[in-house]
């Protein structure tokens, strides 16, 4: 293979995050990584900015999982997850069109990988549709759900403001705080925008931009410019929120 090829690695530990790339430097040195994340987030912006023909993904990160970051970027690369899932759980996999790697990650069972990724790029084989089979994985290996939040509380001055979760039209965020913002009023809480994600039910909040979260029934348009960049608007808000090009397949026309 002339090309040199490109890959991703996305864990949220950093251990085994660094001994995938170690053991990826000793078996496949022209393989070039372009990126290491934390977070299912992370990993669909590195993508969508590197365009990889790999991604190695760890199933079981907070906010967007390995299983939601391949449903999303479906088509667009080759990928392989890492797990920690035992042989039970693994026979999922058993399909072939979806590679995995058992954590710890065992230089055998990466060469395993390698070469058969080897053989599908060589070839020029496309990725694989995987939704019917992200669907089986998301119900089967999907990590239990966290206890959902109900309430954000936010201090000011010597004010507590207290918000229903369905009353929140949208969270944003910089580097020490995460803004709150309902119809009539907003505030900002002193914990980062990941964290929060992690109790809010994913398919009633979209996360649109790195640092940007909407309740997906307050959305009631999406722009579109010539450039094709999003902007959505909110019913209760008269901010325009601008849409992340990773996250624009949310709103492409059906």
């Amino acid at each position: 293979m002339t090309a040199m090829m490109t890959a991703i690695i996305a864990d949220d530990e950093d251990l085994p995050r660094k001994d995938l790339r170690r053991l990826l430097n000793e078996l496949w040195p022209e393989l070039r990584i372009v990126a290491e994340c934390e977070h299912g987030a992370d990993a669909l912006e590195a993508i969508h900015e590197h365009q990889p023909d790999i991604a190695f993904l760890d199933i079981r990160m907070p906010g967007m999982t390995g299983l939601d970051v391949a449903h999303a970027v479906k088509g667009r690369c080759h990928a392989v997850f890492t797990t920690a899932y035992d042989s039970y759980a693994i026979d999922a996999f058993s399909c072939g069109a979806v590679d995995y790697l058992l954590k710890p990650v065992s230089t055998a069972r990466l060469a395993e990988a390698i070469d058969r990724l080897k053989k599908r790029l060589a070839s020029q084989q496309p990725v694989p549709d995987l939704s019917q089979i992200m669907s089986a994985l998301d119900k089967r290996l999907r990590p239990e759900v966290p206890e959902r939040i109900r309430w954000i509380s936010a201090s000011v001055g010597d004010t507590i403001k207290m918000f229903a979760i369905e009353k929140i039209l949208f969270f944003s965020s910089d580097e020490k705080y995460t803004r709150v913002v309902c119809a009539h009023d907003e505030a900002h809480v002193r914990k980062p925008l990941k964290d929060i994600m992690e109790g809010l039910d994913s398919e009633q909040f979209w996360q649109i931009h790195r640092s940007v979260v909407v309740r997906a029934d307050a959305i009631v348009r999406a722009h579109r410019d010539e450039m094709g960049r999003y902007t959505v608007e909110l019913e209760g808000s008269q901010e325009k929120l601008k849409v992340s090009q990773a996250y624009a397949w949310r709103f492409k026309p059906m």
